[in-house]
């Protein structure tokens, strides 16, 4: 089909593929399984695959509108072989996301400003939050841009012992502040510094705390208010990290947070090693928030800018 352009480089590409592979094998075991002996996409290999996909972490209601389209292509064509099952979900699926999230991404690319970017980061612990953060760093980094860190995550002693060694291992500069300090506070002071610094970049750690959302909300919202104290437009964007593994959880955290603070972009790490890959499918297509960048491994440069036609063909790329 036209839509699958080629985007990766091949190396990405490749890691990609790997990636997905668990994901893939469980996806196309459970798929071969309930084809077998059939012959013909009818009723029953449709309620099987509507299974399926829903095992495999699809969503219901993104599976329901799988489900659908492929009903009226079955409708359209006639007769359909279940040897082609994988072609049509290929493209039914390309195609849905491409109705249903235009907002395209663009990974690591960032909009010409005069001031800096401010990029702030959040989602619950353990998600890989802060690890995201040391990768896009050291990404943005890469492309010649000059990065700042900020630790407002300061509830936690290891959140920001953990982001003060990445921005070692990056080489780029943090703000910081002593352990239970207002967060509000470190990101003020961090947008001080970016400006003093004139970066291109700041890259904002928040607490993910979601056993009371109104302080959450309350906790993002003044956050957000001391920021515009220093740049009236920040933050540019809030990328909310999802850990990929977790399945159904990640639509759950995703739903909170996007109930908490405007969410604008995802992030979902940990896709290499989990069965669980479909959840992408499920969160691109239900939250209308773009999937700016997927992790497929623990290097450096694993975290890559994330492409729907590109996921798509690795998923179902036998």
């Amino acid at each position: 089909m036209s839509w699958f352009k080629k985007i990766l480089g091949k190396e990405s590409k490749e890691k990609l593929d790997e990636g997905l592979e668990k994901s893939k094998q469980s996806f196309f075991d459970k798929l071969s399984r309930s084809v077998a002996g059939k012959s013909k996409v009818d009723e029953d290999v449709l309620d099987d695959l509507e299974e399926v996909l829903i095992s495999s972490d699809v969503g219901v209601e993104t599976t329901l509108k799988i489900i659908k389209r492929i009903e009226e292509r079955v409708a359209r064509d006639k007769y359909l072989n279940t040897s082609e099952l994988n072609l049509i979900l290929r493209e039914e699926i390309a195609g849905l996301l491409s109705e249903n999230n235009s907002n395209e991404a663009k990974g690591y690319e960032i909009p010409s400003q005069d001031e800096p970017y401010v990029i702030m980061v959040v989602g619950v612990n353990g998600v890989g939050k802060t690890t995201t953060i040391g990768k896009l760093a050291h990404q943005f980094k890469k492309d010649g841009k000059k990065v700042v860190l900020g630790a407002a995550d300061t509830f936690r002693a290891a959140a920001v012992d953990q982001l003060v060694i990445w921005s070692e291992r990056v080489g780029v500069p943090i703000v910081k502040q002593a352990m239970g300090s207002d967060p509000a506070s470190v990101a003020f002071d961090t947008l001080q510094s970016a400006k003093a610094q004139n970066a291109d970049v700041v890259l904002i750690d928040t607490a993910g705390r979601l056993h009371n959302k109104i302080n959450l909300m309350n906790e993002l919202s003044k956050i957000k208010r001391v920021m515009q104290k220093v740049y009236p437009n920040a933050p540019h964007e809030v990328l909310l990290v999802l850990d990929g593994s977790t399945g159904q959880n990640a639509f759950e955290q995703a739903k909170q947070f996007t109930q908490a603070t405007e969410v604008t972009a995802l992030a979902v790490t940990k896709l290499d090693g989990t069965a669980k890959g479909g959840v992408v499918i499920g969160i691109s297509d239900q939250f209308q928030i773009p999937v700016k960048y997927i992790g497929v491994g623990e290097g450096m440069n694993d975290l890559q800018a994330f492409d729907k036609f590109e996921f798509v063909d690795s998923f179902f790329n036998k």
